[in-house]
């Protein structure tokens, strides 16, 4: 995404009655089962719906109180909470199979950790934290709309509020901005795309949408009305699962930055915090949202490196667009490391990753989330290091 001039930017949401969604859901599910039971369980859990079917499969290690008959009791509720109990996919007549079994021994020995050798990552790779001023969150402008639109129609089907009335889980929504200078400036356009009751006046549906979405944008950036397109294809009745077939981890982009800043490959949904694609995405995004937090800069990317079995970052890269106000982004990167443990085991205790805390992450973005003090939920959006940084910086 260019981060100066005037151009379009577009992003994606969906709800949590999408298919993929869905798969997110159960699989965050099964994870806090585990970590209810124990904390230090291992769980990679794959989900897959379709029409009134579920399977789990993957691997997990820990107690035998978290019982088959149990994970599948949790999907069901699930399933409930999201609100399917339609025909071609039903919380109490899907058929659910649970094929999870026992992690690799070979994975184990290079993550536990030993007397003379710290927890190691669960595996490879590259994971990607982003932050931007142009929104209160410190998310992207495009994808915080897009999530709000949607979670604004579920909180309203939920409450039975009459403007969503008919309308069922499964959701699509699509923004685009316009940025001048930089900075967005309004709507050119918006899609939204939601399931609904055989029979629905479109009409009706698509002038009960622009009047939610109102509500949603900022006064003055609705886009022209016939750049509101409420349910193009005309007719959305068979969707969820029965209309395409769900799996976890496939929307990693509506999970993290809507495009706007890069992502290193990995989902996040059904692994346990010593799986480095889900904890340290989330230590990237804490890092970044506190350095814009902290007046550093307008904008910040931050990527680490992993290697399996191994307990240490390989590298911290830090990158300001240009936008820093006086940083060395190599002093910063430095800092960084001071500031926080970006060991697996220090990014777990420093931001109490290892609780049931992942089912309300599956919808709506694992980011600009607003942190609940009472529940301990979504920590890695609090900016409590503001003060760590801008006193080492100044050393």
């Amino acid at each position: 995404m260019r981060k100066d001039g005037d151009f379009l930017f577009t992003s994606e949401s969906v709800s949590e009655g999408h298919p993929d969604k869905v798969a997110d859901r159960i699989s965050d599910t099964v994870l806090d089962a585990y970590l209810a039971a124990d904390p230090e369980a291992r769980v990679a859990c794959e989900t897959l719906v379709t029409t009134n079917r579920i399977v789990l499969a993957g691997e997990v290690r820990g107690p035998d109180s978290v019982t088959s008959e149990q994970l599948i009791h949790l999907t069901r509720e699930a399933v409930k909470d999201i609100g399917y109990d339609q025909a071609g996919f039903s919380w109490r007549h899907a058929e659910a199979s649970n094929y999870l079994h026992a992690q690799s021994a070979d994975i184990a020995v290079g993550v536990d950790s030993t007397s003379d050798k710290d927890e190691g990552a669960g595996d490879q790779g590259i994971m990607f934290g982003y932050a931007s001023n142009e929104t209160d969150t410190l998310m992207p402008a495009p994808l915080y709309y897009a999530h709000r639109i949607l979670h604004t129609i579920r909180d309203l089907r939920r409450a039975g509020d009459a403007r969503v009335a008919g309308l069922q889980p499964d959701a699509k929504s699509q923004v685009t901005l316009r940025y001048v200078n930089g900075r967005p400036v309004g709507a050119t356009s918006i899609v939204i795309s939601t399931q609904h009751d055989e029979g629905a006046d479109q009409t009706a549906l698509r002038d009960r949408l622009l009047d939610v979405t109102r509500g949603v944008l900022p006064e003055g950036w609705m886009p022209p009305e016939n750049e509101f397109y409420a349910n193009p294809t005309g007719v959305f009745v068979i969707g969820g699962p029965d209309g395409d077939c769900g799996l976890t981890g496939r929307k990693i982009i509506v999970d993290t930055y809507g495009g706007a800043a890069p992502h290193g490959g990995g989902a996040f949904s059904g692994k346990d915090p010593t799986k480095v694609d889900r904890s340290a995405a989330y230590a990237c995004r804490y890092l970044a949202k506190n350095v814009v937090a902290a007046g550093l800069a307008d904008r910040c990317t931050i990527q680490l490196s992993y290697a399996i079995g191994v307990s240490h970052p390989l590298s911290v890269y830090v990158d300001l667009d240009e936008s820093g106000k006086d940083v060395d982004e190599a002093r910063l990167g430095a800092i960084l490391r001071e500031v926080m443990d970006l060991t697996p085991r220090g990014i777990r205790k420093h931001l109490r990753l290892n609780r049931p805390i992942y089912a309300t992450t599956s919808a709506y973005g694992h980011f600009g989330r607003t942190p609940d003090d009472k529940l301990d939920t979504f920590t890695w959006e609090r900016t409590d290091l503001v003060d760590a940084l801008r006193s080492a910086l100044k050393r």
